[in-house]
């Protein structure tokens, strides 16, 4: 006695196959932009990538636990760091316009300021917690990273001023 074939629902059939269909172009066609790593918003952010991994690197291979204020340069590069390699990939893959939900121009702006803002209260930090009478073996490792800080403080203000410049002329049109 055979037993009688299930029918399946039809919607969820169409659904599924909508689904792989989708998948399988977005997948297929995937994007990569590379004149934006030309631009100066992209070489800002290689240079915040390289420039931050040498600030937090330079500290983390010291003992700044001693120093508590290296806790909070550490925090704050390596959340910038992070963050910034995660925007590199969107921007690179252009996945902004597969999500044309979210405000990018305002999500870099904030992201931007923010960076530059916490950024430069780390440098200021780094600069004024390093001494050569503290940890004189440390000095020239901290000494670098206060350096490598400011001058991710000055790429970070300069994606900060071309952030501004997209949002202003976005919410203008």
């Amino acid at each position: 006695m055979e037993e009688p074939q299930r029918v399946r629902s039809h919607t969820v059939t169409t659904t599924a196959s909508s689904f792989a269909e989708n998948f399988s172009t977005s997948s297929s066609s995937f994007a990569y932009d590379r004149e934006f790593l030309r631009t100066l918003p992209g070489l800002l952010i290689v240079a915040e990538i390289v420039l931050g991994l040498l600030v937090w690197t330079l500290i983390a291979g010291t003992e700044y636990f001693r120093v508590p204020a290296f806790g909070w340069v550490m925090f704050v590069a390596v959340f910038y760091w992070v963050l910034t390699v995660f925007f590199l990939i969107i921007y690179i893959t252009m996945t902004y316009t597969r999500i044309p939900q979210v405000p990018w121009t305002t999500v870099g702006l904030c992201f931007n300021g923010s960076a530059f803002i916490l950024y430069l209260s780390a440098a200021v930090v780094d600069a004024s917690s390093v001494s050569p009478e503290r940890d004189s073996h440390n000095f020239n490792s901290w000494a670098a990273s206060s350096f490598f800080a400011f001058l991710v403080t000055i790429c970070y203000a300069g994606n900060t001023y071309f952030s501004f410049i997209a949002w202003r002329s976005r919410t203008i049109q």
